[in-house]
């Protein structure tokens, strides 16, 4: 009886575990960090990553210095937005699963637990490496008489904000980094399960360094 106890509780914590797969993130650290000369100095970009998994705390402070909320009594961001639209979704793909980053709540909103990373990019390093990046525009924020050759150059201009906000959080942190282009953009929406409404526009790998 109590073996069969031990074994019910087990599962059902299994079970809680396979249906809870949001990441609530650490609070964010906002201090230290390499001067912005240096950082500057240091930014490149790389395409070799190792499998190691970031922590938590660096996927926190990473994602705030990418698309986080720095002035919260007007919900406005670490980047700037074209109109203040903020049409820009930062969706995030791991081993464990795809999530969409969600600044207001410091936390990773799972989409579905499929490991799609091998679907963000054509190179073979973005399968194995640990975390990459999916920047998309979602038309539905804009207003419906926006000119849409317009709203897709802002989109742009507004995605590239942020990826360099991640390529000098990464010289900061001594952490490899990638911005592409080369991805199959129909593959990629239907691996993430995208609606219409939504267009990726970039994607951008982060890892460790390799140690040889």
């Amino acid at each position: 009886m109590k073996k069969t106890l031990q074994m019910t509780l087990v599962f059902m914590f299994s079970l809680m575990l396979t249906n809870a797969q949001d990441i609530t993130l650490p609070e964010v650290n906002k201090t230290g960090g390499m001067p912005l000369m240096e950082a500057l100095n240091q930014r490149h970009s790389s395409r070799e990553f190792s499998s190691r998994e970031l922590p938590l705390q660096t996927l926190a402070d990473l994602l705030w210095a990418a698309y986080g909320i720095n002035r919260p009594e007007a919900s406005k961001r670490t980047v700037p937005s074209s109109q203040n639209f903020q049409e820009i979704e930062v969706y995030v793909a791991l081993k464990s699963g795809f999530y969409r980053y969600v600044a207001k709540k410091n936390l990773l909103l799972q989409i579905h637990k499929n490991d799609i990373r091998a679907n963000t990019g054509k190179q073979d390093f973005v399968a194995t490496a640990p975390f990459n990046l999916i920047y998309v525009a979602n038309s539905s924020k804009l207003p419906e008489n926006i000119d849409m050759d317009t709203y897709l150059k802002t989109s742009y201009a507004n995605a590239g904000f942020i990826v360099q906000n991640v390529y000098l959080y990464c010289a900061s942190e001594g952490l490899n980094v990638v911005v592409r282009g080369y991805f199959d953009s129909d593959e990629l929406a239907k691996a993430m399960k995208l609606p219409k409404t939504h267009q990726i526009i970039l994607t951008q790998t982060v890892g460790f360094p390799v140690i040889n």
